[in-house]
């Protein structure tokens, strides 16, 4: 038996539980550079916004329906999903983080001393006690159909946000009720086709045979119909794998043209990407950089690059993974292009920094570079101060356009609400 934990409009809810004043009006949140809509109230989505719609094009309209229009504030969304799961973590056996915002709980053995929509009502007040963030509960006997749950405790309000999914009778008539293309797994062009072929909702999905499902589309597609059925096919996966590739970039803010400008840009990526590295407790050998202009710039010649430099001796030390992304860089740059995204990616990677040393390697290991780097991890993390290379700059005219964002509320002691 699972449970599907879903947080309602997250990034919007985020942005208003530390704003009580927000309570029941209109609050979107934007992407990357303030580009597009990416999150939306149950307010705003009254209205009509759509997700994905352009934020220049809205103003006007946001304006006059005075819709609160927010930034992406990551560390702020990291933070309270961080709280959220470690609620779910105290009150579930298993749990399984699915993303930011959702998470898969094992409920095997719960059953037999709980009703279940009660304890999924309990997981509700539990969140809503500790991070006055609301959830929507859905439980079945498989993923899939606690995904589809869940789809029903946020679109009617009547069931107050919990679906109890363990009766044959009630899978039966949601299933009747859904579209195919609301299932977890099937996207618009699978819907298109099974809508082509007479199946438009989930009951008739269920209902087809497993070895034409699998013919005509894939293995997946065979396993969501096993799953509508109530037969589980995928496990709880309570171990996140080891990550293969950490990959970091940004749009930026305005076209770079100056080299000075992109080297300040690509360390502050490798130092961001050596963060997440030492965070997964790994070392890499590879580190590449990219740079590109924007495709769809009229008059203007496209380009784009990519290079990779390598360290003889796995590491996670900045220092090292900054030497060798300014190398990359440098044997990619061209002058008099307008750059609009670069990024830096680290891979090869090992789970310690061991391997055999090189006589004649000019770059040698540096002595106390865990210690060095814990400390400054630390310092960084504790939200009292601050510790950056001289080559990522101070001013940074190419950084992200976050004109809307709003403090960090958790992460920060400066930006801690104050109570009057």
């Amino acid at each position: 038996m699972f449970a599907l934990v879903d947080v309602n409009s997250f990034y919007a809810s985020c942005e208003t539980i530390f704003r009580p004043d927000l309570q029941g009006k209109p609050v979107i949140v934007l992407s990357n550079n303030d580009g597009c809509v990416i999150a939306r109230s149950a307010e705003a989505k009254s209205l009509g916004i759509k997700m994905g719609a352009p934020y220049f094009k809205l103003k006007d309209e946001l304006h006059r329906y005075k819709v609160n229009v927010f930034s992406s504030n990551y560390a702020l969304y990291g933070d309270m999903s961080n709280r959220v799961m470690t609620t779910l973590e105290e009150l579930a056996p298993a749990v399984e983080i699915y993303s930011i915002d959702e998470a898969f709980i094992n409920l095997t053995g719960v059953q037999n001393c709980r009703v279940l929509e009660e304890f999924g009502r309990e997981i509700q007040a539990r969140i809503k006690r500790d991070t006055h963030l609301a959830v929507g509960v859905g439980i079945a006997q498989t993923k899939t159909l606690a995904k589809l749950a869940n789809y029903a405790a946020k679109k009617w309000p009547q069931t107050g946000g919990v679906v109890d999914l363990s009766a044959s009778a009630r899978q039966q008539k949601l299933l009747a009720r859904v579209p195919v293309e609301e299932v977890w797994g099937v996207g618009r062009r699978i819907a298109k086709k099974l809508n082509a072929m007479g199946i438009t909702t989930a009951k008739e999905l269920s209902e087809q045979s497993t070895w034409v499902m699998r013919k005509h589309f894939n293995v997946v597609l065979e396993r969501t119909v096993r799953e509508l059925r109530g037969e589980p096919c995928l496990a709880l996966d309570e171990f996140i794998p080891a990550k293969q590739q950490i990959v970091c970039s940004r749009s930026f803010a305005r076209r770079i043209t100056r080299y000075a400008d992109m080297r300040e840009a690509i360390c502050n990526y490798a130092v961001r990407a050596a963060e997440k590295l030492r965070a997964e407790r790994q070392y890499c050998r590879q580190i590449g950089v990219f740079v590109r202009t924007s495709p769809h710039a009229l008059d203007e010649e496209f380009y784009s690059n990519q290079a990779m430099s390598q360290l003889l001796t796995p590491s996670n030390d900045t220092r090292d993974i900054i030497r060798a992304a300014m190398n990359a860089l440098d044997c990619i740059w061209i002058d008099g292009h307008r750059y609009m995204k670069a990024g830096v990616i680290l891979g090869d990677f090992f789970s310690q920094g061991v391997a055999q040393l090189n006589l004649f390697d000019d770059d040698k290991p540096h002595p106390n570079s865990e210690s060095l780097m814990r400390v400054m991890d630390g310092i960084n993390q504790s939200g009292t101060g601050k510790l950056w290379f001289a080559g990522q700059g101070i001013q940074k005219q190419w950084a992200m356009r976050r004109e809307m964002l709003s403090p960090a509320y958790t992460t920060r002691y400066a930006e801690l609400p104050v109570a009057k």
